[in-house]
């Protein structure tokens, strides 16, 4: 074995402790192994960089803008709403959450499914008093499954998409994964709904306590027409939010102060609720409520041009001792006030009567860039702006879902390709308004993209420099194995590598050994490349391996144990499925 071999097997052995054991993060490690292979001579820089010219790559940065057209429209929550409905048991709820999150994740990125998911499946599992670590692993698991559906599901399946575009010249089509991922999310969907109950705690959703937050109070109307009018507090999603608390309503003048659940909500009703600042980014994204502020009304600022921003009132605010009515702070600051704490209590109080006071906290409905506009004025001690607290433009919705139905429609029916596609799909989202240029220049995940572009040169390295080979005879020198076994081989260490590096780098590393591996045997590579693909996505038992497990990991208040207890059953079971499916489709 030449030295290069040799080199890059020692890389490859150093890359994936760093990835375990450090916590350098995934993008410097696999960059760094990409700069010393050029610095070594293993590769040229064509080569080693090659991964950035990828179909694969671009796909999924592209596909980044149309998730977050979909995000910033409101899309998946409005699909979400008329899907999870109100199911009486947990298994009842799990059942109603695995089928739409399945179908979502197979056409826009799973990542940002269940980050949208989130906050709408606490906020159902409260309705139904249902502990959420019941619900959240089971939506990342269910996103997981879903994503394999598709080439354009996970973007595991679009990097090997586009090795094999690159190594082979193989396209594979939209929907021929389906043959093998319809069956796993069924197989996997009802061990979720049939054990997972069983199998996963109860420890509630991570929710801060009111008394140790700054507390403030929001107002908010019921528009009609609208889809809240003749619903109850409780389906309107109201009744237990994760941030706040709905104490009143102020009906024409009639003040209901003792709230029930089933209470029906009027056109025109003013709700009153008390809670930490992100009850207001919550309220947010509730379709068919508005701020009852006048002044929000005023600004001159589009709805999808807003955020909520905290500022505390330093010494040489000019307005001092002065009310809120008189203060003009509107007009001075274009921006709303729509509530004012005090020593961490909210300040009751018609809100165009309080007087400021030094060390007053408000919170404010501003623009984008409010916060980067004030933070060094002497107006206020602190500027912070609320994380996703820009309330969705729901009136987009139906267009961004179209425009993502035509993206799936012209790339099934093979006119374009899924690049084509996306470029098109990504540019209407734009031209359309369901996201602005900023937003989505800012919604790429460079990050990501530099992790799976950069591993690249590590996969193209092993296969240049024959370490690819080696591994691969190493692993037929067990003995004479068929080409089933050899397959179940391969997927199970791809498996096992997805479960402790990132799944689009374990496809990567993969490839080129079960290139050898089919090569080696004579047999066709095309099963080995569609093993590689579902056996990188399908990480049950860590949380480290899929971003979307770990998005969850906090929410659920989940421990390390609790994703191998579920985990390991779920994937002994993908993985036998998987396995037996994938040479009847795709023939050794």
């Amino acid at each position: 074995m030449a030295w290069e071999a040799v080199f890059t097997l020692g890389l490859l052995v150093v890359v994936l402790g760093s990835l375990v054991l450090t916590r350098v993060s995934a993008d410097l490690i696999l960059m760094g192994s990409l700069v010393t292979l050029v610095i070594t001579g293993v590769l040229t820089p064509a080569s080693a960089l090659s991964g950035f010219a990828n179909p694969g790559v671009i796909t999924i940065a592209t596909l980044y803008v149309v998730a977050a057209g979909l995000k910033e429209t409101g899309a998946v929550q409005w699909i979400a709403r008329r899907l999870l409905g109100h199911p009486k048991t947990s298994a009842g709820a799990q059942a109603r959450l695995v089928a739409p999150t399945g179908i979502l994740s197979a056409f826009m990125n799973n990542t940002a499914v269940v980050a949208m998911f989130i906050p709408a499946v606490q906020d159902w599992a409260q309705r139904l008093n249902i502990s959420a670590s019941k619900l959240l692993l089971p939506l990342s698991y269910a996103a997981i499954l879903g994503g394999t559906c598709t080439l354009i599901g996970t973007s595991t399946n679009l990097v090997v998409d586009g090795l094999l575009q690159s190594r082979l010249g193989i396209h594979l089509g939209l929907f021929e994964l389906a043959w093998v991922g319809v069956p796993l999310l069924l197989v996997g969907g009802a061990f979720l709904i049939l054990f997972a109950n069983r199998l996963l705690p109860d420890r509630g959703g991570l929710k801060e306590e009111l008394e140790q937050v700054r507390e403030y109070g929001v107002e908010v109307e019921v528009v009609s027409p609208g889809p809240l009018v003749g619903r109850t507090v409780a389906e309107a999603g109201l009744r237990a939010l994760n941030y706040g608390y709905l104490t009143e309503i102020d009906r024409q003048g009639r003040l209901i102060t003792a709230v029930e659940p089933d209470r029906t909500l009027q056109a025109g009703d003013r709700l009153y609720f008390v809670g930490a600042p992100e009850c207001a980014s919550e309220l947010r994204r509730i379709q068919g409520l508005k701020p009852a502020n006048g002044s929000v009304h005023k600004l001159d600022l589009a709805n999808h041009q807003r955020c909520l921003v905290e500022v505390v009132l330093g010494p040489e605010f000019a307005a001092l001792g002065q009310t809120v009515r008189d203060s003009r702070f509107r007009s001075r600051f274009n921006a709303a006030i729509l509530s004012i704490s005090r020593e961490g209590k909210r300040v009751p109080g018609k809100l165009g009567d309080i007087q400021f006071k030094m060390g007053d906290t408000l919170l404010l409905e501003a623009s984008q860039e409010f916060a980067q506009q004030y933070r060094f004025r002497r107006d206020f001690l602190l500027v912070s702006a609320l994380n996703d607290s820009t309330p969705p433009d729901f009136s987009r919705a139906p267009t961004a879902l179209g425009i993502l139905l035509v993206m799936v429609a012209v790339s099934a029916s093979g006119l374009l390709s899924i690049l084509e596609a996306a470029f098109l799909a990504a540019g209407a989202m734009i031209m359309s308004g369901c996201i602005t240029a900023s937003r989505a220049r800012r919604s790429v995940d460079l990050p990501v993209l530099v992790v799976i572009a950069s591993s690249f040169a590590l996969g193209t390295a092993m296969s240049e420099t024959g370490a690819a080979n080696w591994v691969a005879g190493s692993l037929l020198s067990f003995g004479t194995l068929t080409p089933w076994v050899a397959l179940a081989l391969v997927y199970l260490l791809t498996a096992t590598f997805t479960e402790v590096i990132t799944n689009n780098a374990a496809a990567v590393l993969m490839f080129p050994i079960a290139l050898a591996v089919s090569e080696q045997l004579g047999v066709s590579f095309l099963p080995f490349a569609v093993a590689v693909m579902f056996a990188a996505s399908a990480s049950f038992i860590t949380p480290l391996g899929y971003q979307t497990n770990l998005m969850v990991y906090g929410p659920g208040r989940y421990q390390f144990t609790d994703y191998m207890r579920i985990g390991i059953p779920l994937s002994l079971i993908v993985g036998a499925t998987a396995v037996l499916l994938i040479p009847f489709v795709w023939s050794f």
